[in-house]
């Protein structure tokens, strides 16, 4: 049986900035159609990881590779083909609309200064739809919710055209609801687009949520890596975390919730 090569692959990667290494040999892929979630605590270097992989920082040993390809020579227009990111934070404070945010998405297609295409306008314009937020496409990006102003942000870059999604905490300080929101966007793009997605929360249920796989960083290297059943047990978040927790199934045999232990007694 011939094995497909996977999409993104990261390969001994240690990543830091000068003088100082954050994490250390690090090494996992993400194939086409995957969800691979990244776990770990405050300082643990996971948005470094993910700008040393979308080619922001350089690597301070090992490689990243699309398709194969060493990455590292890429100019910033072939990442932005290769990669769609949405950084932890997404703020801004000029008055655009949802739809002329995400039609921002297609600079890399175009370049900076030349007019949007028919093309440009129908690829941001179906990244609305499949966010669902054609509703929001004429209102101001800064006056809507979080939650929304966060699927305005994925469909830019999803207007993109990426193979590859890196999210960094893409559900930090949003409610319950529009959590769910996001993370059914997250999967259902990684299922019917085929993108390979790359995303890190502090919520170890999320990755039951929404993940193929899960990567749980601990002492700048990687701890564990795989199934979210396998990898979020009560011994591996004790390791990260430093809590002692109970992971407990609920109706769906795929879903787990974790518990801290002292709500228990």
């Amino acid at each position: 049986m011939v094995m497909s090569m996977p999409r993104l692959a990261v390969e001994d990667l240690s990543y830091g900035y000068p003088g100082r290494d954050v994490g250390q040999h690090i090494h996992f892929t993400v194939g086409a159609g995957e969800v691979l979630c990244v776990l770990g605590r405050n300082g643990e270097g996971k948005s470094t990881l993910f700008k040393t992989i979308l080619g922001l920082l350089p690597p301070r040993a090992g490689a990243v590779r699309v398709d194969g390809q060493p990455i590292s020579g890429w100019s910033p227009r072939r990442r932005a083909l290769a990669f769609g990111y949405v950084p932890q934070n997404s703020a801004g404070a000029f008055p655009f609309t949802v739809a002329e945010l995400v039609l921002m998405g297609r600079t890399a297609h175009r370049g900076v200064f030349a007019a949007p295409s028919a093309a440009d306008r129908r690829a941001a314009d179906e990244a609305i739809v499949t966010l669902g937020i054609a509703h929001l496409a004429e209102r101001e990006w800064l006056r809507v919710s979080g939650g929304e102003r966060q699927l305005a942000v994925l469909a830019r870059a999803l207007a993109q055209e990426p193979r590859i999604l890196v999210l960094d905490e893409p559900t930090a300080s949003l409610d319950f609801g529009n959590q769910v929101r996001v993370l059914d966007a997250v999967r259902n793009l990684a299922e019917t687009r085929g993108l390979s997605v790359l995303l890190s929360t502090h919520h170890p249920e999320q990755a039951f949520a929404c993940s193929d796989r899960v990567a749980v960083l601990a002492g700048g290297e990687l701890l564990r890596i795989g199934a979210p059943v396998d990898v979020i047990t009560a011994e591996t978040l004790r390791a990260c975390y430093s809590v002692d927790v109970a992971v407990l199934p609920v109706a769906d045999e795929r879903y787990r919730v974790c518990v801290p232990r002292l709500y228990l007694q």
